[in-house]
């Protein structure tokens, strides 16, 4: 971590100036043949991920008219990744991830296959739901750590940032067509349909990790079998406050600010009382803004940690704003620069973890920084559920976003005391301004 002079001053992550000069342009990571396979069968299982995540909200409340019963789907679902998720990253650095991948996509298919068994019979039951979901979650504990750091083996250090950017680009390029498509199937054909094309739609990660050249990836020291390995990861993060505050943020935001499948079907079925489509239109809005926002980060040439704490607090307060909105058109468009922002905060922090990460750590890191972004939705999303339920859906998206602002407030402000540097509140230009100062210029600067 190191400090800039002036009004750029912020904690940033600089690379070793042995990395390779990455290439130019937003998608030039798929110049790479590997990366270009998993990036095409990401694409199409991303697309049916989104499709089952929504049919699986809307299933959820039709069986039980509960907004709380969404959320306790969404924390089964990312409940094992809180219990266990640091146990994924150790299995992540110990076996070769292209390996695990093609078991974790496959059992992913699996769970989304039986689901659509269930469902097109007419004997699913919202127990059933539940049990599938935290099925996905015990798989997602291995595929998350395996698949963020497999990134790195496919691409090398230069482009890696170019590709996790480009990854969060095409995860919501599927969420702008998932929804609206399960939207479609669930009014006409029903719920069953969706969850069938789900489980069909890994076919085609699993194609592209059997079609890769493994002589072309790069090799990455794998951390022997030991005791001890997972402890090693914690003191790892624990003596880098360049990685520990990062997500430690992205926990409060996961956990608080992005309980979305609560609030958008409260919204939808109690405050503007449409229907399913209209649902699945409101997360196209959203997915539309992520994807702006993965874009525009493929861009980027530096990963700042300011831009991290800034986004965070405008994602926030965002939220809040859209839990006021009086009416439905601004509401839904306030959900466009929420989705720019969110996704802002979630590629500016994992990339600023990854770059900063040892190759032979990077398994067990990221599964901490997954664990705690994800892992902590079984905390927020009941709670935030029963604040919904109990309070009204703008209660419950204001709470997530005065949270989130809250958080970014804090940890700014322990990031610029890290950094050496302070908060100072003045005009800047003939404007009001809020900017870090160095604490040593402005201590010259006053002695003078």
């Amino acid at each position: 971590m190191s400090t800039g002079p002036g009004a750029d001053s912020a904690p940033v992550h600089k690379p070793d100036t042995n990395t390779p000069r990455p290439g130019k342009g937003t998608f030039s990571s798929l110049a790479i043949r590997n990366y270009r396979l998993f990036f095409t069968g990401a694409i199409v299982s991303n697309t049916g991920t989104w499709m089952a995540r929504i049919t699986q909200d809307w299933l959820v409340l039709s069986l039980t008219g509960s907004a709380a019963a969404v959320g306790v789907t969404t924390a089964l679902q990312f409940l094992p990744m809180l219990l266990f998720g640091l146990y994924g990253g150790v299995i992540a650095d110990r076996y070769p991830k292209r390996r695990l991948l093609l078991v974790s996509q496959a059992a992913l298919g699996l769970c989304g296959l039986a689901l659509a068994a269930l469902t097109l019979s007419g004997h699913v039951q919202v127990w059933h739901v539940y049990l599938i979901a935290f099925l996905l979650g015990m798989v997602t504990v291995v595929d998350n750590p395996a698949r963020q750091s497999f990134v790195s083996e496919m691409v090398g250090p230069g482009q890696l940032r170019n590709a996790v950017s480009l990854n969060s680009a095409n995860f919501q390029s599927a969420r702008l067509i998932g929804p609206a498509v399960a939207g479609v199937l669930i009014a006409g054909v029903g719920s069953g349909w969706a969850f069938l094309l789900n489980g069909l739609s890994f076919l085609a990660p699993l194609a592209g990790l059997l079609m890769m050249r493994t002589s072309e990836l790069h090799k990455v020291e794998r951390a022997p079998r030991g005791k001890g390995q997972l402890r090693e990861g914690l003191r790892y993060v624990a003596g880098r406050p360049d990685l520990i505050w990062p997500i430690v943020l992205v926990g409060f935001i996961g956990t608080f600010g992005f309980n979305f499948p609560i609030w958008l079907t409260a919204f939808a079925d109690d405050v503007f009382h449409v229907g399913a489509g209209t649902y699945g239109f409101l997360n196209t809005l959203m997915a539309a803004g992520s994807l702006v926002g993965a874009l525009a980060a493929a861009r980027r040439g530096s990963t700042r940690l300011r831009m991290l704490v800034v986004a965070a607090g405008v994602f926030g307060v965002l939220e809040i704003a859209a839990a006021l909105s009086p009416a439905f058109w601004l509401f839904a468009l306030l959900l466009v620069p929420i989705g720019m922002i969110g996704l802002t905060v979630n590629i500016t922090a994992n990339s600023a973890v990854q770059m900063a990460t040892d190759p032979a750590m990077r398994g067990r890191v990221m599964s901490l920084y997954m664990m705690v972004f994800a892992g902590g939705t079984p905390i927020g999303a009941p709670l935030l559920g029963w604040v919904t339920d109990t309070y009204g859906a703008r209660a419950g998206f204001a709470t997530g976003g005065l949270v989130s602002l809250a958080a970014a407030v804090v940890i700014g402000l322990v990031l610029a005391r890290v950094g050496g540097l302070r908060v100072a509140v003045g005009w800047h230009h003939g404007h009001p301004s809020v900017r870090f100062v160095p604490v040593r210029r402005e201590r010259l600067a006053t002695a003078a």
